[in-house]
């Protein structure tokens, strides 16, 4: 009998995000892709969910004071596992169409997530219905979903940059030979441009906006024609919505900090990767993959850090975590080990 079980079963694939949640189910692929965000009802029990997803995210910022919309995701791991279990719970009903007690899921994970925490993920799954829960390490499920030969004698490198982790691995023979996971990503590039439209404007800006800026115009690299953005907020002294525009060096000044604690943890992989595998780097560089991945310029920012090392993105950066997943799920027999 296959691992996943008898007849009847719905075999699910999660990419749990800080940023996003992404469902995938085998024989349809990816059927739900939605922020990680919750609007509960403030003081009940138990939790009283109001929205989740898209819905909830629209409501950040502007819920009245009986109800809070909160990420139940930080840094990678969960920080509020009630909520953390109705937005499961809510993703694999909308995913699936009903209840999910005869699912069995694998969701990924940090790479350098502790024991309590890896216990908090198994157990919200479980607490929300779910039959049987495997977890995989998202550097590695990134890696498989974005083609690279992770069980092969050769050294693959991927960075893979979330909203709340950064992963940085080396992987050969289906094991990760170098690897470290830093909790500097999208989220902390949006509070440092948040932070720095207030500090240079005096202008406050809701995490939403900061996340619209670096998306449009946000830059690891000088760029050959640089951008600008207008933005509206609210003027701290004078306590009234004022726009203002800022420019492209202007955030990429902002979020430099963020980007050379990445820099750093890049750094720090190749130091520890044994000679051979390192060598291997030359040839085949580094794959980019998480939402992170599509700042502007970052590929030719981390070219020139690594001392000219190739640098590709994956075909699909945003869904390579839950593709490399799903691809776990269907062909359990090459990937078993790999499951923790």
């Amino acid at each position: 009998m296959a691992w996943w079980g008898f007849p009847f079963t719905t075999d699910l694939a999660i990419d749990l995000g800080t940023a996003n949640t992404v469902v995938a189910v085998r024989g349809q692929g990816i059927v739900l892709d939605e922020p990680s965000v919750v609007a509960i009802r403030k003081g009940a029990r138990p939790t009283q969910v109001v929205a989740v997803g898209r819905e909830a995210k629209e409501m950040l910022g502007r819920t009245p004071s009986t109800i809070q919309a909160i990420r139940p995701m930080r840094e990678g791991v969960i920080s509020d596992v009630d909520v953390t279990e109705e937005m499961i719970r809510h993703f694999i009903r909308k995913a699936t169409g009903r209840v999910p007690l005869r699912s069995r899921i694998l969701i990924s994970v940090p790479a350098g997530i502790t024991q309590v925490e890896t216990k908090a993920v198994r157990d919200a799954a479980l607490k929300a219905g779910v039959k049987e829960v495997h977890l995989i390490e998202q550097p590695m499920a990134a890696a498989i979903g974005a083609g690279l030969p992770v069980n092969e004698p050769r050294g693959s490198m991927i960075v893979d940059i979330g909203g709340g982790t950064t992963d940085v691995a080396v992987i050969s023979l289906g094991a990760m030979a170098a690897y470290k996971t830093l909790r500097v990503a999208g989220d902390a590039l949006d509070v440092a441009i948040q932070q720095a439209i207030r500090e240079g404007h005096e202008i406050m800006i809701g995490l939403s906006t900061a996340e619209k800026i670096k998306m449009k115009i946000g830059s690891a690299h000088p760029l050959s024609q640089e951008l600008e953005i207008d933005v509206r907020g609210r003027h701290i002294r004078a306590g009234v919505p004022r726009s203002i525009t800022v420019t492209s060096a202007e955030i990429r000044d902002a979020i430099s900090g963020c980007v050379e604690d990445i820099d750093g943890a890049v750094k720090s992989v190749l130091e520890d990767t044994p000679p051979e595998l390192a060598a291997d780097l030359i040839e085949h560089g580094i794959l980019l993959a998480g939402g992170g991945s599509n700042l502007l310029g970052l590929d030719d920012h981390l070219h020139e850090v690594t001392h000219g090392l190739p640098m590709r993105r994956a075909e699909n950066p945003l869904h390579a975590v839950v593709q490399g997943v799903l691809v776990a799920v269907e062909h359990l027999d090459v990937y078993a080990e790999l499951l923790q």
